[in-house]
Parts: structure tokens; sequence; C-alpha cells
């Protein structure tokens, strides 16, 4: 039997639109157990949301050896209509490159999480010690899951040395792309008070939208940098304008819009939230910054290196270390110790009939392997 074949459909036979609990949480966890994990679930936070289920498995290695954890989610995005098969009944289909496994959460990512069970068989308990940091809602709000397991690992002494995510980092084939490092993100939603009143007479009332037209012009015309060795430029998009003015000869009372910012470490969230807020202020404007993460850099080093040898031992390729891309638990868990993120190819992430090739599952279980023992031994 192929076990990390069985694992991965497991796992994607269990419904777990974010933010995931239950069942999907009991297949991983009668996975690991009998690897000698001890297993710790809780449930985080209430609706609108909540609740949020977290595990963290441990196997511990001999008392002072190194700490390596992989790290992930269950929960997956709504699949949405279309699909040629059922989202969450796997199936297995024949393609001119190899057999498929079709389903929701092929590549994002409970098939990562299954090669990561299936590589820890792999790796002997006296290498180290080996955990998992898996919660059910990165693909939502991300506020219950992994900073609570976080905030639980700190009380509980848990510390890794290293932490692989097992993000669809790959593009166009297998280990051809890692991610070292990630832009932050902050959305600030902008408002401008005016006074209502009849557009013949505007002498007794005061128009929000040019005030607002203007604030967002002057923030449009931003250079907020030209990027770095490893990012690209900051980028600031205006991503929503709200009027709500359903009468043609009113002068409406307020205006509103909406940024998104995602920026390298040459910022933060706070410096960027005030530099908006003072151009807001200068127009007669408010924000509301929220700050989704901060940057984060695993600089080319000694880490890199070891998930490029067992990438290029297995596919013969050279994994190209990059920062593009959207943002993942990843933001947080820079906080505990450093992190990179190495997975499947994502070409049919959040996508109608999502897939993974079954021989991709099988490779990336031994790349995982031979990660987690290199790392171990340091």
């Amino acid at each position: 039997m192929n076990q990390v074949l069985d694992y991965a459909k497991r796992l994607m036979a269990a419904p777990s639109v974010t933010p995931a609990t239950g069942a999907v949480f009991d297949e991983l966890e009668a996975m690991l157990s009998p690897l000698g994990f001890e297993v710790v679930r809780f449930v985080a936070g209430e609706e609108p949301d909540g609740p949020v289920e977290n595990l963290f498995a441990i196997r511990n290695g001999p008392e002072g050896s190194r700490h390596f954890a992989f790290a992930g989610h269950l929960d997956v995005v709504p699949p949405g209509g279309g699909w040629t098969s059922e989202a969450f009944v796997p199936e297995i289909r024949p393609s001119p490159g190899g057999d498929l496994l079709y389903g929701r959460g092929a590549v994002d990512m409970k098939g990562a999480i299954a090669c990561m069970v299936d590589a820890v068989a792999n790796v002997p308990v006296e290498a180290g010690t080996v955990s998992f940091i898996i919660t059910g809602d990165e693909e939502g709000p991300a506020i219950h899951g992994t900073r609570a397991l976080i905030d639980w690992m700190h009380e509980q002494g848990h510390a890794p040395d290293l932490c692989l995510v097992g993000e669809p980092t790959s593009v166009n084939r297998l280990g051809d792309m890692m991610k070292i490092g990630r832009r932050g993100s902050v959305n600030i939603w902008l408002e401008v008070e005016g006074v209502q009143g009849h557009v013949a007479y505007p002498h007794l009332a005061d128009n929000p939208i040019p005030k607002l037209v203007a604030m967002l012009a002057e923030m449009d015309a931003l250079v907020l940098d030209e990027g770095t060795d490893w990012f690209q430029a900051s980028n600031l998009e205006i991503t929503e304008i709200e009027v709500g003015n359903a009468a043609h000869n009113v002068i409406p009372a307020t205006a509103k819009a909406r940024l998104s910012i995602r920026f390298n470490d040459l910022h933060s969230g706070a410096s960027l939230s005030e530099k908006v807020a003072a151009i807001a202020s200068k127009h007669g404007g408010t924000t509301l910054p929220i700050v989704s993460g901060e940057p984060f850099l695993t600089p080319p080093g000694a880490f890199s290196q070891t998930i490029a040898a067992a990438v290029k031992a297995e596919t013969g390729i050279d994994p190209e270390p990059s920062t593009t891309g959207g943002t993942s638990d990843a933001r947080f868990l820079r906080s505990v110790c450093p992190v990179i993120e190495f997975g499947l190819v994502n070409a049919t992430m959040h996508k109608r009939d999502e897939a993974v090739a079954i021989a991709d599952l099988d490779a990336l279980s031994r790349i995982y392997a031979a990660i987690a023992r290199a790392a171990l031994t340091g």
C-alpha cells in the first residue's frame, strides 16, 4: 500500500472548510499517535472567526537533542461549484504525466501534511525531537490558529530550532522554488465625514468625495521603496471606494475607501499606518489599520542549504529562494525560530479540480524526511 497516498486521501475526505474542527484532526491524530507522537488538541475562539481547532504533536528525542518542526494547516477554502468530481471525495485519474489525485486540499495543503507524516516514519527517534504545529484557520482570519499555538508552545516550553511550513511553493515542477521570506500585509480603512445636502445648494453642505479623491491621489502617487536584494518593491493598492449614495441630487454625508499594502522589510505595519494616517488627516480623513502580518526573511544559509540539498538529491534541480507571493502562517512562526516554506506545485491551489501528482507526494515525503534528518544533526 502507498502509505502517503492513503494519508492524503484520508485527510482530503474529511471536509474542513475554514475554520476547521473535528474529523480532519481526528484523522491526523490517528496517523501520528502510532508513530510515537504525543498529541495535544485544543479549540480557540468564538464566532465569527472561530471556533478553530489546533493541534500540537511532539515526539521527543534524546535529552538535549535538536528540535525540528513541521507546520501547516488542515483548513481549506470553500470548493465552489463546477468540479468534475466531488471536492471531498478524493479521486485518482490517469494523466499523460502520471496519475493525479483530485480533491480540495490536494496541494494546499493536506497533501503536504500527509508527506510530513509519512516522512517522520523514516526519521529515527534517536535523531532528535520532531513536532507538528497544525492549525485550522490559516485560510481564514488566522486569529485563533497559529498565534494561539505559539502562545501555548511558549507556556509549555516547546521551542523548535527550525521550522518548515508545507505551503505549495513549487511553480512548474516539484522543488523549483522555496520561500525564505514573505512581505508583510496591512489593510487600512479610510473615512471622510462631510455634511449632507442638496446638490443645488452646495454652500449648505460639505462634500466629502473631493477630499477622499485628493487623499487617494496622494497615496496612490507614493513610491514606498525600490525593493531590496531579496524583496520586490512594496506596493499600495486602492481596493475599494464606497459612498453608498442612492440619490443623484444629494451630496453625501460620508465617503469611504480601503487600501491594501504589501510591504518588504524596509517598513513595518505601524510605520506605514502612520504614513497613511498623516495623509488622511491632512485631507480631513481618519484611518483604521489592521496589520495582517509583518515581513520576514530567513537569510540564505545553513537551513536553506539543507533544503536545497535534499531537493536536488531527489529531483536534480536547485530550488530558487524567493520571497514572492502572499502571506502564510510563517509570518507568525518567524517569532519562534528560523522558518522556510517548501511544498507541492501550486498551479491548482484554490481552484476547481485541485490536484496533486501522486509521484510528487512520494518524492516530497522523501525530501521532507531528508530535510528533517539533516536539520536534526545540525
